[in-house]
Protein backbone atom coordinates (compact mmCIF):
# COMPACT_ATOMS: atom_id res chain seq x y z
CA UNK A 1 0.00 0.00 0.00
CA UNK A 2 2.66 2.26 0.76
CA UNK A 3 5.36 1.35 -1.75
CA UNK A 4 4.08 3.32 -4.91
CA UNK A 5 4.30 6.60 -2.58
CA UNK A 6 7.64 5.95 -1.25
CA UNK A 7 8.57 5.13 -4.98
CA UNK A 8 7.36 8.36 -6.33
CA UNK A 9 9.09 9.93 -3.35
CA UNK A 10 12.35 8.69 -3.93
CA UNK A 11 12.27 8.92 -7.81
CA UNK A 12 11.43 12.74 -6.73
CA UNK A 13 14.44 12.85 -4.83
CA UNK A 14 16.29 11.76 -7.13
CA UNK A 15 14.88 13.97 -9.91
CA UNK A 16 15.55 16.76 -7.74
CA UNK A 17 19.74 15.12 -7.01
CA UNK A 18 19.88 14.76 -10.40
CA UNK A 19 19.07 18.49 -11.70
CA UNK A 20 20.78 20.33 -8.75
CA UNK A 21 24.08 18.28 -10.10
CA UNK A 22 23.35 19.42 -14.16
CA UNK A 23 23.42 22.83 -11.99
CA UNK A 24 26.49 22.87 -10.16
CA UNK A 25 28.28 21.42 -13.26
CA UNK A 26 27.04 24.18 -15.37
CA UNK A 27 27.75 26.92 -12.58
CA UNK A 28 31.05 25.17 -12.01
CA UNK A 29 31.90 25.46 -16.03
CA UNK A 30 31.23 29.17 -15.86
CA UNK A 31 33.62 30.26 -13.44
CA UNK A 32 36.35 27.73 -15.04
CA UNK A 33 35.51 29.95 -17.57
CA UNK A 34 35.21 33.66 -16.41
CA UNK A 35 38.28 32.66 -13.54
CA UNK A 36 41.24 30.68 -16.28
CA UNK A 37 42.38 33.92 -17.25
CA UNK A 38 41.70 36.12 -14.04
CA UNK A 39 43.12 33.48 -11.25
CA UNK A 40 44.75 30.88 -13.10
CA UNK A 41 47.27 32.49 -15.46
CA UNK A 42 48.75 35.60 -14.04
CA UNK A 43 50.41 38.24 -16.20
CA UNK A 44 52.54 41.45 -15.57
CA UNK A 45 55.60 43.21 -16.77
CA UNK A 46 58.57 42.23 -15.92
CA UNK A 47 62.03 43.87 -14.86
CA UNK A 48 63.47 43.96 -18.78
CA UNK A 49 59.78 45.00 -20.27
CA UNK A 50 58.73 41.17 -21.30
CA UNK A 51 55.83 39.59 -20.34
CA UNK A 52 56.39 37.30 -17.79
CA UNK A 53 53.26 34.84 -16.25
CA UNK A 54 52.77 32.19 -13.63
CA UNK A 55 50.09 29.53 -12.86
CA UNK A 56 47.79 29.57 -9.96
CA UNK A 57 45.74 26.21 -10.39
CA UNK A 58 45.52 25.31 -6.66
CA UNK A 59 43.26 28.92 -6.69
CA UNK A 60 41.42 28.09 -10.02
CA UNK A 61 40.40 24.56 -8.36
CA UNK A 62 39.30 25.97 -5.38
CA UNK A 63 36.85 29.14 -7.03
CA UNK A 64 35.68 25.84 -9.30
CA UNK A 65 34.68 23.94 -6.64
CA UNK A 66 32.69 26.55 -4.66
CA UNK A 67 31.03 27.39 -7.42
CA UNK A 68 29.91 23.61 -8.04
CA UNK A 69 28.95 23.40 -3.99
CA UNK A 70 27.02 26.59 -4.05
CA UNK A 71 25.15 26.00 -7.98
CA UNK A 72 24.27 22.37 -6.21
CA UNK A 73 22.76 23.44 -2.86
CA UNK A 74 21.08 26.55 -4.42
CA UNK A 75 19.30 24.51 -6.98
CA UNK A 76 18.59 22.04 -4.58
CA UNK A 77 17.31 24.36 -2.00
CA UNK A 78 14.98 26.44 -4.39
CA UNK A 79 13.20 22.78 -5.90
CA UNK A 80 12.90 21.71 -2.72
CA UNK A 81 11.40 24.27 -0.69
CA UNK A 82 8.44 26.18 -1.69
CA UNK A 83 8.22 29.63 -2.80
CA UNK A 84 6.92 30.91 0.42
CA UNK A 85 8.87 29.01 2.85
CA UNK A 86 11.10 31.87 4.15
CA UNK A 87 8.22 34.01 4.31
CA UNK A 88 6.36 31.33 6.37
CA UNK A 89 9.10 31.16 8.59
CA UNK A 90 8.90 35.09 9.50
CA UNK A 91 6.43 36.19 12.42
CA UNK A 92 3.44 37.74 11.57
CA UNK A 93 5.17 41.23 13.19
CA UNK A 94 7.83 41.24 10.62
CA UNK A 95 6.43 42.91 7.51
CA UNK A 96 5.22 45.70 10.08
CA UNK A 97 8.21 46.24 11.71
CA UNK A 98 10.46 46.13 8.79
CA UNK A 99 7.88 48.97 6.60
CA UNK A 100 8.74 51.04 10.02
CA UNK A 101 12.34 50.46 10.19
CA UNK A 102 12.49 51.93 6.83
CA UNK A 103 10.51 54.25 6.83
CA UNK A 104 12.80 55.49 10.16
CA UNK A 105 16.20 54.87 8.25
CA UNK A 106 16.36 57.67 6.20
CA UNK A 107 16.30 60.08 8.69
CA UNK A 108 18.50 57.69 10.98
CA UNK A 109 21.38 58.04 8.56
CA UNK A 110 20.52 61.26 8.12
CA UNK A 111 21.27 61.72 11.31
CA UNK A 112 24.19 60.30 11.19
CA UNK A 113 25.68 61.90 9.09
CA UNK A 114 25.22 65.27 10.23
CA UNK A 115 27.21 64.02 13.18
CA UNK A 116 30.32 62.16 11.92
CA UNK A 117 32.16 65.35 11.41
CA UNK A 118 31.92 66.19 15.13
CA UNK A 119 32.54 62.59 16.25
CA UNK A 120 35.48 62.08 13.98
CA UNK A 121 36.61 65.16 13.50
CA UNK A 122 40.33 63.92 14.03
CA UNK A 123 39.56 60.78 11.80
CA UNK A 124 41.33 62.40 8.46
CA UNK A 125 40.85 58.62 7.45
CA UNK A 126 36.59 58.21 8.54
CA UNK A 127 36.23 61.69 7.12
CA UNK A 128 38.03 61.22 3.96
CA UNK A 129 36.08 57.88 3.43
CA UNK A 130 32.46 59.45 4.05
CA UNK A 131 33.10 62.53 1.92
CA UNK A 132 33.59 59.51 -0.80
CA UNK A 133 30.96 57.28 -0.05
CA UNK A 134 28.64 60.82 -0.31
CA UNK A 135 29.82 61.14 -3.81
CA UNK A 136 28.58 58.21 -4.86
CA UNK A 137 25.76 58.44 -3.10
CA UNK A 138 24.84 61.55 -5.25
CA UNK A 139 26.42 59.88 -8.35
CA UNK A 140 23.90 56.78 -7.67
CA UNK A 141 20.77 59.15 -7.05
CA UNK A 142 21.24 60.88 -10.59
CA UNK A 143 21.40 58.22 -12.66
CA UNK A 144 18.71 56.41 -9.89
CA UNK A 145 16.83 59.06 -12.45
CA UNK A 146 17.73 57.43 -15.85
CA UNK A 147 17.64 53.99 -14.80
CA UNK A 148 15.52 53.32 -11.81
CA UNK A 149 12.64 56.04 -12.92
CA UNK A 150 12.70 56.56 -16.08
CA UNK A 151 14.09 52.78 -17.42
CA UNK A 152 16.78 53.37 -19.63
CA UNK A 153 20.32 52.03 -19.58
CA UNK A 154 22.95 54.26 -19.16
CA UNK A 155 26.54 52.64 -19.07
CA UNK A 156 28.26 56.05 -19.93
CA UNK A 157 27.14 57.96 -17.06
CA UNK A 158 31.16 58.48 -15.90
CA UNK A 159 30.95 61.20 -19.17
CA UNK A 160 28.95 63.86 -17.50
CA UNK A 161 31.12 63.18 -14.03
CA UNK A 162 33.98 63.96 -16.28
CA UNK A 163 32.10 67.35 -18.23
CA UNK A 164 31.55 68.61 -14.79
CA UNK A 165 35.11 68.32 -13.58
CA UNK A 166 36.51 69.71 -16.49
CA UNK A 167 34.33 72.03 -16.98
CA UNK A 168 35.26 74.01 -13.16
CA UNK A 169 38.45 73.15 -13.74
CA UNK A 170 38.75 74.77 -17.08
CA UNK A 171 36.81 77.84 -15.95
CA UNK A 172 38.42 78.30 -12.60
CA UNK A 173 41.61 78.05 -13.52
CA UNK A 174 40.98 80.19 -16.66
CA UNK A 175 39.40 82.74 -15.75
CA UNK A 176 39.38 82.97 -12.21
CA UNK A 177 35.73 82.00 -11.36
CA UNK A 178 35.20 80.36 -8.27
CA UNK A 179 33.60 77.02 -7.31
CA UNK A 180 30.18 78.85 -6.35
CA UNK A 181 29.62 80.51 -10.34
CA UNK A 182 31.25 77.36 -11.55
CA UNK A 183 28.74 74.81 -10.00
CA UNK A 184 25.65 75.75 -11.76
CA UNK A 185 27.76 76.19 -15.55
CA UNK A 186 29.03 72.60 -15.14
CA UNK A 187 25.65 71.35 -14.05
CA UNK A 188 24.28 72.90 -17.24
CA UNK A 189 26.98 72.14 -19.47
CA UNK A 190 26.33 68.04 -18.29
CA UNK A 191 22.62 68.78 -18.60
CA UNK A 192 23.28 69.91 -22.13
CA UNK A 193 25.56 67.00 -23.21
CA UNK A 194 22.93 64.73 -21.37
CA UNK A 195 20.50 66.03 -24.14
CA UNK A 196 22.87 65.09 -26.93
CA UNK A 197 23.16 61.86 -25.78
CA UNK A 198 19.59 61.43 -25.53
CA UNK A 199 18.49 62.36 -29.27
CA UNK A 200 20.63 59.06 -30.79
CA UNK A 201 19.02 56.69 -27.75
CA UNK A 202 15.59 57.76 -28.63
CA UNK A 203 14.67 54.88 -30.55
CA UNK A 204 16.78 52.20 -29.03
CA UNK A 205 16.49 49.98 -26.58
CA UNK A 206 18.22 46.82 -25.08
CA UNK A 207 21.74 46.28 -25.98
CA UNK A 208 21.75 49.05 -28.76
CA UNK A 209 20.76 51.39 -25.88
CA UNK A 210 23.56 50.00 -23.74
CA UNK A 211 26.13 50.13 -26.47
CA UNK A 212 25.46 53.44 -27.36
CA UNK A 213 25.73 55.21 -23.82
CA UNK A 214 29.00 52.82 -22.84
CA UNK A 215 30.37 54.40 -26.33
CA UNK A 216 29.53 57.79 -25.35
CA UNK A 217 31.00 57.53 -22.06
CA UNK A 218 34.59 56.24 -23.93
CA UNK A 219 34.67 59.21 -26.66
CA UNK A 220 34.38 61.30 -23.98
CA UNK A 221 36.95 59.91 -21.92
CA UNK A 222 39.47 59.36 -25.25
CA UNK A 223 38.48 63.41 -26.30
CA UNK A 224 39.92 64.30 -22.84
CA UNK A 225 42.97 62.36 -23.18
CA UNK A 226 43.85 62.79 -26.60
CA UNK A 227 42.54 67.16 -26.56
CA UNK A 228 45.79 67.96 -24.74
CA UNK A 229 45.78 71.90 -25.80
CA UNK A 230 42.50 72.11 -23.75
CA UNK A 231 42.27 69.45 -21.00
CA UNK A 232 46.46 68.90 -20.79
CA UNK A 233 46.08 65.25 -22.17
CA UNK A 234 47.22 62.33 -19.63
CA UNK A 235 48.47 64.94 -17.25
CA UNK A 236 45.40 66.57 -16.80
CA UNK A 237 45.16 69.44 -15.04
CA UNK A 238 46.86 70.64 -11.46
CA UNK A 239 46.20 74.01 -9.22
CA UNK A 240 42.15 73.33 -9.12
CA UNK A 241 40.93 76.24 -6.53
CA UNK A 242 39.44 74.85 -3.40
CA UNK A 243 36.36 76.24 -2.18
CA UNK A 244 35.54 79.03 0.20
CA UNK A 245 33.34 79.43 2.91
CA UNK A 246 31.67 82.76 1.79
CA UNK A 247 34.86 84.01 0.76
CA UNK A 248 36.90 82.75 3.24
CA UNK A 249 40.04 80.38 2.28
CA UNK A 250 40.64 77.94 4.45
CA UNK A 251 44.28 79.26 4.81
CA UNK A 252 46.58 79.85 8.00
CA UNK A 253 46.77 83.66 6.26
CA UNK A 254 45.14 86.77 8.13
CA UNK A 255 41.99 86.48 6.31
CA UNK A 256 41.51 83.00 6.09
CA UNK A 257 38.73 81.60 7.83
CA UNK A 258 40.39 80.16 11.41
CA UNK A 259 41.56 83.68 11.78
CA UNK A 260 38.47 85.28 10.74
CA UNK A 261 36.54 83.36 13.33
CA UNK A 262 38.98 83.22 16.18
CA UNK A 263 40.29 79.59 15.58
CA UNK A 264 43.10 78.21 16.02
CA UNK A 265 44.59 77.07 12.18
CA UNK A 266 43.62 73.18 11.18
CA UNK A 267 43.90 71.67 8.24
CA UNK A 268 40.70 69.55 8.75
CA UNK A 269 38.22 72.78 9.01
CA UNK A 270 38.58 72.01 4.99
CA UNK A 271 38.04 68.24 5.12
CA UNK A 272 34.91 69.11 7.57
CA UNK A 273 33.48 71.87 5.00
CA UNK A 274 33.70 69.78 1.84
CA UNK A 275 32.19 66.72 4.33
CA UNK A 276 28.95 69.33 4.95
CA UNK A 277 29.41 70.46 1.06
CA UNK A 278 29.01 67.14 -0.85
CA UNK A 279 25.95 66.12 2.15
CA UNK A 280 24.27 69.66 0.81
CA UNK A 281 24.69 68.57 -2.91
CA UNK A 282 23.81 65.03 -1.65
CA UNK A 283 20.48 66.03 -0.24
CA UNK A 284 19.73 68.91 -3.09
CA UNK A 285 19.65 65.75 -5.41
CA UNK A 286 17.22 63.70 -2.98
CA UNK A 287 15.27 66.50 -2.36
CA UNK A 288 14.88 67.12 -6.68
CA UNK A 289 14.51 63.94 -6.95
CA UNK A 290 11.26 63.29 -4.55
CA UNK A 291 9.72 66.32 -6.23
CA UNK A 292 9.96 65.25 -9.65
CA UNK A 293 8.83 62.35 -8.81
CA UNK A 294 5.78 63.53 -7.45
CA UNK A 295 5.16 65.80 -10.84
CA UNK A 296 3.92 64.75 -14.15
CA UNK A 297 7.30 64.38 -15.71
CA UNK A 298 8.30 62.04 -12.65
CA UNK A 299 5.42 59.87 -13.46
CA UNK A 300 5.75 60.04 -17.12
CA UNK A 301 9.18 58.61 -16.33
CA UNK A 302 7.46 55.76 -14.74
CA UNK A 303 5.15 55.56 -16.90
CA UNK A 304 7.89 55.03 -19.25
CA UNK A 305 9.66 52.51 -17.52
CA UNK A 306 6.78 50.27 -16.85
CA UNK A 307 5.30 50.39 -20.78
CA UNK A 308 7.02 52.93 -23.52
CA UNK A 309 3.43 51.86 -25.80
CA UNK A 310 0.87 52.27 -23.13
CA UNK A 311 2.80 55.54 -21.99
CA UNK A 312 2.80 56.54 -26.27
CA UNK A 313 -1.37 55.74 -25.69
CA UNK A 314 -2.16 57.95 -22.66
CA UNK A 315 -0.76 60.98 -25.13
CA UNK A 316 2.80 61.25 -23.58
CA UNK A 317 5.40 62.71 -25.71
CA UNK A 318 8.13 60.17 -24.97
CA UNK A 319 11.08 62.26 -26.52
CA UNK A 320 10.48 65.22 -24.39
CA UNK A 321 10.57 62.55 -21.65
CA UNK A 322 13.54 60.68 -22.17
CA UNK A 323 15.52 63.82 -22.87
CA UNK A 324 14.48 65.14 -19.70
CA UNK A 325 15.79 62.43 -17.83
CA UNK A 326 18.95 62.18 -19.16
CA UNK A 327 19.52 66.28 -18.60
CA UNK A 328 18.69 65.67 -14.79
CA UNK A 329 20.60 62.72 -14.65
CA UNK A 330 23.35 64.27 -16.25
CA UNK A 331 23.02 67.77 -14.60
CA UNK A 332 23.52 66.04 -11.12
CA UNK A 333 26.82 63.87 -12.33
CA UNK A 334 27.86 67.31 -13.43
CA UNK A 335 27.38 68.96 -9.76
CA UNK A 336 29.53 65.61 -8.22
CA UNK A 337 31.96 66.36 -11.24
CA UNK A 338 32.69 70.18 -10.15
CA UNK A 339 33.09 68.53 -6.37
CA UNK A 340 35.32 65.84 -7.00
CA UNK A 341 37.25 68.38 -8.96
CA UNK A 342 37.41 71.14 -6.35
CA UNK A 343 37.88 68.20 -3.73
CA UNK A 344 40.83 67.12 -5.02
CA UNK A 345 42.90 69.90 -6.62
CA UNK A 346 44.17 67.48 -9.53
CA UNK A 347 41.96 65.86 -12.39
CA UNK A 348 43.06 63.25 -14.99
CA UNK A 349 41.59 61.27 -17.80
CA UNK A 350 42.17 57.83 -15.20
CA UNK A 351 39.38 59.28 -12.72
CA UNK A 352 36.44 58.93 -15.36
CA UNK A 353 36.99 55.08 -16.95
CA UNK A 354 34.45 52.46 -17.62
CA UNK A 355 34.53 51.12 -13.98
CA UNK A 356 32.99 54.17 -12.50
CA UNK A 357 30.16 54.05 -14.46
CA UNK A 358 29.49 50.61 -13.96
CA UNK A 359 30.10 50.94 -9.89
CA UNK A 360 27.24 53.57 -9.78
CA UNK A 361 24.94 51.50 -12.19
CA UNK A 362 25.84 48.63 -9.81
CA UNK A 363 24.85 50.78 -6.75
CA UNK A 364 21.51 51.77 -8.50
CA UNK A 365 21.03 47.94 -8.87
CA UNK A 366 21.69 46.72 -5.83
CA UNK A 367 20.32 49.11 -3.88
CA UNK A 368 16.84 48.97 -5.90
CA UNK A 369 15.89 50.95 -9.03
CA UNK A 370 13.90 53.62 -8.00
CA UNK A 371 14.35 53.99 -4.02
CA UNK A 372 16.23 56.77 -2.56
CA UNK A 373 17.31 55.02 0.39
CA UNK A 374 18.55 51.81 -1.29
CA UNK A 375 20.20 53.20 -3.48
CA UNK A 376 22.70 55.41 -0.27
CA UNK A 377 22.60 52.03 1.64
CA UNK A 378 24.69 50.34 -1.52
CA UNK A 379 26.89 53.38 -2.23
CA UNK A 380 27.71 53.49 2.12
CA UNK A 381 28.10 49.67 1.52
CA UNK A 382 29.53 49.25 -1.51
CA UNK A 383 32.45 52.19 -0.82
CA UNK A 384 33.14 50.95 2.64
CA UNK A 385 33.08 47.13 1.90
CA UNK A 386 36.43 48.32 -1.07
CA UNK A 387 38.38 50.07 2.11
CA UNK A 388 37.24 46.79 4.41
CA UNK A 389 38.88 44.30 2.00
CA UNK A 390 41.80 46.74 0.63
CA UNK A 391 43.73 44.12 2.33
CA UNK A 392 42.99 41.63 0.24
CA UNK A 393 44.81 43.00 -3.07
CA UNK A 394 43.63 41.10 -6.19
CA UNK A 395 40.98 38.77 -4.29
CA UNK A 396 39.14 42.24 -3.28
CA UNK A 397 37.14 42.39 -6.37
CA UNK A 398 36.38 38.91 -6.42
CA UNK A 399 35.16 38.70 -2.96
CA UNK A 400 33.05 41.99 -4.29
CA UNK A 401 31.49 40.16 -6.92
CA UNK A 402 30.25 37.36 -4.84
CA UNK A 403 28.67 39.53 -2.50
CA UNK A 404 26.65 40.88 -6.58
CA UNK A 405 26.05 37.77 -7.10
CA UNK A 406 24.27 36.92 -3.08
CA UNK A 407 22.70 40.23 -3.51
CA UNK A 408 21.33 39.41 -6.66
CA UNK A 409 20.07 35.50 -5.95
CA UNK A 410 18.42 36.55 -2.89
CA UNK A 411 17.39 40.12 -3.57
CA UNK A 412 16.61 39.97 -7.07
CA UNK A 413 14.91 43.44 -6.73
CA UNK A 414 17.40 45.07 -4.59
CA UNK A 415 18.18 45.63 -0.96
CA UNK A 416 15.29 47.74 -0.67
CA UNK A 417 13.05 46.50 -3.55
CA UNK A 418 10.24 48.17 -3.05
CA UNK A 419 9.01 51.75 -2.02
CA UNK A 420 5.65 53.76 -1.35
CA UNK A 421 4.29 54.49 -4.67
CA UNK A 422 4.46 58.30 -6.09
CA UNK A 423 1.20 59.62 -5.71
CA UNK A 424 -1.82 57.90 -4.80
CA UNK A 425 -5.44 58.53 -3.03
CA UNK A 426 -5.33 58.92 0.50
CA UNK A 427 -9.45 58.34 0.20
CA UNK A 428 -11.12 55.64 -2.21
CA UNK A 429 -12.81 57.06 -5.17
CA UNK A 430 -17.06 56.24 -4.81
CA UNK A 431 -18.46 56.01 -8.35
CA UNK A 432 -22.61 55.85 -8.88
CA UNK A 433 -23.93 53.18 -9.36
CA UNK A 434 -25.61 54.20 -12.08
CA UNK A 435 -22.37 54.47 -13.69
CA UNK A 436 -21.68 51.21 -13.72
CA UNK A 437 -24.91 49.51 -14.65
CA UNK A 438 -24.91 47.24 -17.69
CA UNK A 439 -25.53 49.27 -20.56
CA UNK A 440 -24.97 52.81 -19.20
CA UNK A 441 -20.73 52.53 -19.22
Amino acid sequence: MTIAPRLSSERAVGGDLAHAFKAALASAAVAFGLFFFLVGIRTEVGATGALVFWTRWNELALLVAAAFVGGFARDLIARRLPADAAAALLPDWWPTAAATAIRFLGPALLAFALAVPIVFYHERYILDLGILALTYVMLGWGLNIVVGLAGLLDLGYVAFYAVGAYSYALLSTTFGLSFWVCLPVAGILAAFWGVLLGFPVLRLKGDYLAIVTLAFGEIIRLVILNWQSMTGGPNGITGIPRPTFFGLPFSADADGFAATLGLDFSATHRIVFLFYLILALALLTNWVTIRLRRLPIGRAWEALREDEIACRSLGINTTTTKLTAFATGAMFGGFAGAFFATRQGFISPESFSFQESALVLAIVVLGGMGSQIGVALAAVIMIGGFELFRGLDQYRMLVFGLAMVAIMVWRPRGLVGNRTPSIFLKQATRISSDLVKEGHG
